[in-house]
């Protein structure tokens, strides 16, 4: 039983003891986060064909989709940029974020207010006042002030405000690249939606061609079975292979849908917005766009989602200055100047006989000084938490960093891979036509009959089914790479630039020997 009394009383006395010993030591020294340098992608460039050019940041252009040469594509990313709602969130984000621009920029300025106040009063006949001032009992009293000026002004001795500022300004700058990633996510979606459609559209013509081919096969087979020229597996095998064009046909058909449906979501529309897409027989095709030959040495740098990460570092930095700021001295000035006077009547007249004259003028000064001795700890967790999260800011951009390099690698290799099974397929399908035609002169000379001739048109069908895939894949490539070179951003910062050292300012040696004395 003694032993449980002791441990229960040091349970309750224990946590409070080490609290106090928290807040009377210093932080401990832990290894902060360091920012990554530019990732080595000169194998990786010289791999893809391409080449590093210094000073080359014109490419992609901002409205890169217009690549394409597709009007139809270029009216669904101009009506989804007017429209998408989650785009239009994000710019009410950013408004907020600038208007606490605003908020934080006015710390900086003194407060200045006019105040007015009136009372009317009566002392109780028996009441305290009267208890020390029987005269005082029962009077009734008006009075009233007029203060015109009113000013409080925190003087920014440690540049804390300023500090409050640039937090502001970067969180607002970081809102502003993250809206620019919100339009490069929103343009690429529509474009890869709007490719991937369309080739499934031309696909759908070439699985409807397919499916009538097969029918025409059923029949072949059917009439040389009756009239005993084949056997009934010929027959089963055409029929199976007519479910198969069935089938494709009605999968190519659901897959026009989904990215239909898919394009009217982010256009802001319902699904009935995008039912006439990919059927004006005389619109040109989506045209290959034109790829670099060379890529410019800070290609990352023109990457919104990299330069909103190192905005919110920025701003990191910014707020672990306003937390050392809290360690050190605080002088606020107050001035008040105007108008007061009282009178013995209830009679508002008579009042401003008094309020109104020279005499009734007063005004007050106040400085004060506010200095932080002990706050049990508040003000080093606070430094510490303000540490961590520059840390995670920090680690956040180079995450961020290196999928950057990973996405852009990724791009070159998969365009570069894409356009060599397209070409590869085109020359097949070169070939699969000259096949073909030869097998239509065949038919006419009477060498082959109809049936095979059939089946040379279901080769060439099937090659260009595939080509359709591909053509759309080469396409959709491009979308890539255009949106991992970050679809003609250019307002982020070089990767050579200064980065945040929120450690090296001057307040730091001063609180750290406030933190030793037992501060904070």
């Amino acid at each position: 039983m003694i032993r449980l009394v002791t441990r229960r009383r040091w349970l309750c006395c224990g946590p409070p003891i080490g609290l106090f010993l928290a807040g009377c030591a210093p932080t401990t020294p832990v290894e902060r986060a360091q920012f990554l340098g530019a990732p080595a992608m000169e194998r990786t460039l010289a791999g893809s064909g391409l080449k590093a050019a210094a000073g080359e940041t014109a490419w992609p252009r901002e409205e890169w989709w217009r690549g394409f040469r597709s009007a139809e594509l270029d009216g669904v990313i101009d009506k989804a940029l007017r429209d998408n709602q989650s785009l239009k969130k994000a710019e009410d984000t950013l408004r907020g974020a600038d208007a606490m621009v605003q908020v934080a920029g006015a710390r900086l300025l003194p407060e200045v207010q006019a105040t007015f106040g009136m009372r009317q009063s009566r002392n109780p006949l028996h009441g305290v006042v009267a208890s020390y001032n029987p005269a005082q009992g029962g009077l009734q009293k008006t009075m009233a002030f007029i203060n015109p000026l009113a000013l409080t002004w925190e003087l920014d001795f440690w540049q804390k405000n300023r500090a409050l500022l640039d937090s502001a300004i970067g969180e607002s700058a970081a809102q502003e690249a993250e809206l620019e990633q919100a339009r490069l996510l929103l343009t690429a979606s529509v474009a890869r939606a709007y490719l991937r459609g369309y080739a499934a559209a031309r696909q759908l013509e070439v699985a409807r061609a397919l499916t009538r081919l097969r029918r025409d096969l059923v029949s072949l087979a059917e009439t040389r079975y009756r009239t005993g020229l084949d056997s009934l597996d010929g027959v089963q095998i055409a029929r199976a292979e007519f479910e198969n064009a069935v089938r494709r046909e009605a999968a190519a058909q659901a897959l026009v849908t989904l990215q239909k449906d898919a394009l009217a979501r982010l256009m802001g529309e319902g699904p009935d917005a995008a039912r006439d897409l990919y059927a004006g027989r005389s619109a040109p095709a989506p045209a290959s766009p034109p790829m670099p030959r060379s890529l410019p040495l800070e290609l990352l740098a023109h990457r919104p989602d990299l330069a909103a990460a190192l905005r919110r570092a920025e701003a990191a930095a910014a707020r672990i200055h306003v937390a050392k700021t809290m360690f050190l001295p605080s002088i606020d000035l107050a001035i008040t100047g105007g108008f007061e006077g009282s009178v013995t009547s209830t009679k508002i007249s008579k009042l401003a006989g008094y309020l109104f004259t020279p005499s009734a003028i007063g005004y007050a000064v106040s400085p004060g000084l506010r200095l932080p001795i002990f706050q049990g700890g508040r003000l080093s967790g606070n430094l510490e938490f303000q540490r961590a999260d520059y840390d995670q800011a920090v680690d956040s951009y180079n995450e961020t960093l290196l999928q950057a390099a990973q996405q852009v690698a990724d791009a070159i290799a998969n365009l570069k891979r894409a356009r060599a099974e397209y070409e590869a397929q085109s020359r097949y399908l070169r070939v699969a036509r000259v096949q073909y035609d030869l097998a239509q002169s065949r038919l006419r000379d009477g060498i082959k009959d109809r049936r095979e001739t059939v089946a040379e048109r279901v080769d060439l069908l099937e090659s260009g089914f595939a080509q359709r895939a591909l053509e759309g894949d080469r396409l959709i490539a491009a979308v890539d790479l255009y949106q991992a070179l970050g679809g003609g951003y250019a307002d982020g910062p070089p990767l050579a630039a200064p980065k945040p050292a929120p450690e090296t300012d001057p307040l730091t040696p001063a609180v750290e020997t406030i933190q030793s004395l037992g501060g904070g």
